[in-house]
């Protein structure tokens, strides 16, 4: 039977100072009343539930303790949704949508086109038994519910991780890295919504399942501590971390975590090179990939038309996939340099609108 969720307000994060022992922070955290919920060893932190204002301080206090952050809420960027018959534009033979040909993946499917290369997708889970999904779906986990599976009861996640890894062959919709191994990582419910735990906790698991690369599709406007200290975490380790710039329209609003520098931050463009009315702009911005009309899988085996840095940044973790199947030896540095260094300047943008520019998985990979 599932446990209800404790209310958000009364579960905060403990970030325990250089040097001191988890342990004694949990000890803390027992002695004023409060219960541990999870360690989470990729923060050097845990979760935990507090019953009230005096227990909270307590932990505060403890000298072994850094900082105390309450579990926010953390919502999916709102995405402007159309019927599949409006803005859907393939290249050819209703196969490959406008976006992956744009950034130049069918070049580089000559070279690779993802194999071996595990790509965890931290959404509202994934429809597993999609048709285009299904061959390429490896694992997963649910944060909110682990006793079923990840599921998509919204469609986001699905919509996202078609863009990424869609099956190639069966005459369906194609995903920029269509032999990619996905992961699907459910920490938003059907209202797209999700805590920052359970990111912290999805991320925790790209670690311990030694993930290549995380796609992150969300964004929340204040910083986190706690989310910080774990990206950073997993860049260390080797992991790729792509996300969202946001869907605010203005300048200077990324939203973290894609504003964080370890993190590749994507702007959303239209097919005439234009930015997207709604992406966020900022000098975080890293690269910028198609965000509008974007075709993708639904629920139910059907298409979906979606716009929004949210389908803007699968494309880059697309070729980041691409990338590294073809040299998995690169530390994300190296990719991010790569990108960089490869994307094709759009006139008319701004830095702070694209970054280096359209990401291209043909220029990175050197194909013809």
């Amino acid at each position: 039977m599932r446990k209800p969720r404790r209310p958000l307000a009364r579960r905060h994060i403990v970030l325990t100072r250089p040097g001191a022992s988890v342990e004694s922070c949990c000890d803390a955290v027992e002695q004023a009343g409060g219960r541990v919920l999870w360690q989470v060893p990729l923060i050097h932190g845990l979760i935990c539930s507090c019953p009230g204002p005096a227990s909270l301080a307590a932990i505060a206090g403890h000298p072994d303790v850094e900082l105390v952050e309450p579990d926010n809420r953390v919502p999916l960027p709102r995405s402007l949704v159309q019927p599949a018959g409006r803005g859907l534009h393939l290249a050819w033979e209703e196969m490959v949508p406008w976006g992956v040909a744009r950034v130049g993946a069918p070049r580089a499917w000559a070279r690779t086109r993802g194999e071996g290369v595990r790509v965890a997708v931290i959404d509202t889970g994934v429809d597993w038994q999609h048709p285009d999904l299904a061959p390429n779906i490896r694992g997963g986990w649910n944060f909110l519910d682990p006793s079923l599976p990840p599921d998509d009861d919204n469609g986001h996640g699905t919509h996202v991780a078609g863009i990424i890894g869609a099956r190639d062959g069966d005459g369906g919709v194609v995903g920029v890295a269509p032999r990619c191994d996905l992961y699907a990582l459910k920490a938003f419910d059907k209202n797209g919504y999700g805590a920052t735990s359970d990111v912290l906790l999805a991320l925790q698991w790209c670690l311990q399942y030694d993930m290549h690369v995380v796609n992150m599709s969300f964004g929340q406007d204040d910083p986190s501590p706690s989310l910080a200290r774990a990206v950073a975490a997993l860049e260390t380790a080797g992991v790729v971390l792509v996300a969202a710039a946001g869907n605010d329209g203005r300048p200077d609003s990324v939203d973290y975590p894609a504003r964080l520098p370890t993190v590749l931050a994507v702007s959303a463009v239209t097919r005439w090179d234009r930015l997207l009315r709604t992406s966020s702009r900022g000098p975080e911005i890293d690269l910028a990939a198609p965000g509008r009309d974007i075709p993708s899988l639904g629920p139910g085996g059907r298409l979906r038309v979606l716009s929004g840095t949210s389908t803007a940044a699968p494309h880059v973790t697309g070729v980041v996939a691409l990338l590294l199947s073809a040299e998995p030896g690169l530390r994300p540095g190296e990719v991010r340099r790569r990108l960089q260094e490869t994307a094709e300047r759009l006139p008319g943008l701004g830095r702070e609108e694209q970054g280096a520019g359209l990401v291209r998985a043909d220029c990175a990979l050197g194909a013809p």
